[in-house]
């Protein structure tokens, strides 16, 4: 009897503590609250389509128009000059950069010229008695000549005879070998071809040169150029001539360039065609990084916002009646940050600020400045250029 007593005190405390849990559970319950709608405020623009410049940037680095690299096609000793051959070191248009020793190359040289002396010299008997008629300017030639000097142009040949006579003596022969000589023996001296300054120095005064080495560089100041790559898309918008304003990283200098070349072949790899812009500046060195913006062309009624507000590539979002909506647009040009369009009339409001998770129909609420009139949205209104 006493089990019993105590199995059915056991059922009946199982039963009540289940009956109170679940009634304690049901006290908890409450209904779960409904999440207020939230209207997100969005900033906007009034389109107004005006006159946009299109600017194309680019950067890149100054190198001097003018160039000469410095390579010996002679042999001999580096001979010192009036100026050291060292790097910076400025020189004038006709000034001699490099001279090499020529002593035995020169001996050579006026041995030809003598022996060409000795062969007119001993035609001139020959001349007087058989050919009278053409005496006296073979006479003037050999007073003309001088062994210290370049050799002179031989008398111009009037006639077949004449020239039989002038060739069969091997004159002809000596003379273009005497030039020959004298061409070859000029390369002992490279000279400055215009104003500039020694950018690289490989020899001194005293080194062996040997033909093929490369002596230095030597360049042109104060006219540069810079190279710059721009897209294929925009060829037709670059023009030669064309003024083009340049600054340096800081943007703390400005300087005024052109247009001077533009490549005509696209390169493959990437798409780009290569512009070389021409800037005159004593100021300038040259490897100086500067930027350049490009005045291509000017849109007409067009609008120009940020990239980060284009949607799908031709698409905005516009607001009406604080209902976004998206409409079409036509892109004309892209920069880095900023989008050209046209298609987009007059008077829409635009969204100038992206807003998160937007979507077409997503009601939203215009920011207002706070004013003394707050009845009427603060809309500002995009103006781009100049009307035309």
């Amino acid at each position: 009897m006493r089990n019993i007593i105590l199995s059915v005190l056991g059922v009946v405390l199982i039963i009540g503590a289940v009956f109170l849990s679940m009634k304690i559970i049901d006290g908890k319950t409450r209904p779960k609250p409904r999440p207020a709608k939230v209207i997100k405020t969005v900033f906007v623009d009034t389109v107004s389509n005006t006159t946009v410049p299109i600017q194309i940037e680019a950067n890149g680095n100054l190198i001097a128009k003018r160039r000469l690299e410095l390579y010996a096609e002679v042999q001999g000793i580096f001979k010192e000059g009036t100026r050291l051959f060292k790097t910076g070191q400025k020189y004038r248009r006709g000034q001699s950069l490099i001279r090499i020793d020529a002593s035995e190359y020169y001996a050579s040289v006026q041995s030809a010229k003598s022996n060409l002396y000795n062969q007119v010299t001993a035609i001139m008997p020959d001349l007087r008695l058989d050919y009278p008629e053409i005496y006296e300017k073979w006479r003037s030639y050999l007073g003309s000549f001088d062994m210290k000097k370049a050799t002179p142009k031989l008398p111009e040949i009037t006639s077949d005879k004449e020239k039989y006579f002038i060739t069969g003596r091997n004159i002809l022969t000596s003379y273009y070998n005497v030039k020959n000589l004298e061409q070859r023996l000029s390369k002992y001296t490279i000279t400055a071809p215009f104003d500039g300054v020694l950018t690289e120095a490989l020899v001194t005064e005293g080194t062996l040169i040997r033909q093929g080495q490369k002596l230095g560089e030597f360049i042109e100041t104060g006219v540069y150029e810079m190279e710059v790559a721009i897209g294929k898309e925009y060829a037709d918008l670059l023009k030669v001539g064309e003024a083009v304003a340049l600054s340096n990283l800081n943007k703390t200098r400005n300087y005024e360039g052109k247009v001077s070349r533009i490549n005509s072949r696209v390169d493959q790899a990437t798409q780009t065609i290569t512009a070389f812009i021409e800037v005159n500046d004593a100021t300038l060195k040259e490897g100086i990084y500067l930027e350049a913006n490009l005045d291509a062309r000017n849109e007409q009624d067009a609008i120009e916002i940020d990239r980060n507000l284009l949607q799908n590539g031709n698409q905005i979002f516009v607001v009406k009646d604080s209902i976004l909506d998206v409409i079409d647009v036509q892109p004309v040009y892209f920069s880095d940050t900023k989008v050209v369009l046209k298609g987009v009339s007059d008077g829409n409001v635009i969204l100038n600020k992206p807003v998160p998770g937007a979507y077409a129909g997503m009601l939203v609420k215009v920011y207002q400045e706070p004013t003394r009139n707050t009845s009427a949205p603060d809309v500002h209104t995009i103006s781009t250029g100049t009307k035309p």
